[in-house]
């Protein structure tokens, strides 16, 4: 069954942009996150209230809205476009997550969902960014350093194992667009005011 490209990617979008750690935070009466922290509306900024579960949770969706639509997708949705397109539409929940239109535009980081969409395009580039992420954050306790490092080892390692050409820029690309997201944490990690994560 073949579905509308424009279509199925405005649905990626918005699947992307649905702020689960600003629902879920107000759902379960810790108000607004955006109040929270660093403000940022993410599964790290709502480990700071204290709710380590409540975080993974939002952890979990976040990743989920990821990798489920590529899944989907590539799988039972589009069988005669190419691999490029496929995935190019399915990052549109990326986008979705950084930019949500209903929080102005204003989401999080996307790291979370960006790990799921990796695992959907191949669980063992999933796998390092996993392993990178957990190892720099266990020796160093800073989330940002954890995900920049990763972020940028990541589609190095997609080229070292010669992964398909277009992916690897693709994936370079979006790893571009959420190292800008973390400009700010780049310059306090520089000034060493950068906030620690508490596992």
């Amino acid at each position: 069954m073949e579905i509308n490209l424009i279509i199925l990617a405005v649905i990626c979008y918005f699947i992307g942009s649905i702020p689960f750690a600003y629902i879920l935070t107000k759902l379960f009466g810790f108000g607004d996150v955006r109040n929270i922290g660093s403000g940022n509306v993410g599964a790290t900024n709502v480990l700071r209230t204290g709710q380590k579960k409540l975080a993974f949770l939002v952890l979990f969706f976040d990743i989920l809205k990821g990798f489920l639509p590529l899944i989907v997708i590539k799988n039972y949705l589009i069988t005669s476009s190419s691999e490029l397109i496929i995935c190019s539409i399915a990052s549109l929940t990326i986008l979705g997550h950084i930019f949500p239109i209903w929080l102005k535009f204003k989401g999080g980081k996307g790291v979370a969902t960006y790990i799921g969409y990796i695992f959907a395009i191949n669980y063992i580039f999933g796998l390092i960014f996993i392993f990178l992420w957990s190892f720099i954050a266990l020796i160093k306790k800073y989330s940002s350093l954890s995900s920049v490092v990763s972020l940028i080892i990541l589609p190095l390692s997609m080229y070292v194992l010669q992964f398909n050409r277009d992916i690897n820029l693709l994936v370079f690309f979006i790893s571009c667009i959420i190292l800008i997201k973390h400009r700010s944490n780049i310059l306090r990690l520089f000034s060493k005011t950068e906030s620690k994560i508490n596992f």
